[in-house]
């Protein structure tokens, strides 16, 4: 009797455990895909949903004619929110919204970390779970590459 108490305790508790991961997962894909539409929908409810307020961006961006990227450009939330105003008035264009990615590389009970891939560039978000709800509170990113190394290419 024990044994059985036993497994269908552990049963239990394996199943609550993936009910909250997945919730988590789902969650951090929404943030992330949330962030996309920030820009491209110009949606600045998006930004007070996803990101939080002491967010951290920086980036570069590349110039083909100089051949060269920008020096580290920083967005705080009140920029991000101010460029997202601009873009709903000069929308990004239906064609370029096609390039979208959400690539989950790490969600923790805590923590977690997507690659993004949208018109724009490529952004690594790192994003906090805080009063149950995820927020992103730091980016880094940068315009399309000219190349990309990956260790197992």
């Amino acid at each position: 009797m024990k044994k059985l108490l036993f497994l269908f305790a552990f049963c239990f508790c394996s199943i609550t455990y993936a009910q909250d991961y997945k919730k988590d997962l789902d969650a951090v894909i929404a943030a992330s895909e949330g962030y996309i539409d920030i820009f491209y929908k110009g949606d600045t409810a998006l930004a007070y949903t996803y990101i939080d307020k002491s967010l951290r961006k920086v980036g570069w961006r590349y110039n083909p004619d100089s051949k060269n990227y920008s020096n580290n450009r920083e967005l705080p939330f009140d920029a991000v929110i101010d460029l997202s105003k601009r873009l709903k008035e000069r929308p990004i264009p239906q064609d370029a919204q096609a390039t979208r990615a959400v690539e989950v590389l790490e969600v923790n009970d805590k923590i977690a970390i997507t690659k993004v891939t949208a018109a724009w560039g490529i952004d690594y978000l790192n994003l906090v779970k805080k009063d149950g709800k995820w927020k992103i509170i730091n980016i880094i990113w940068q315009s399309a590459p000219q190349w990309t190394y990956r260790p197992e290419d």
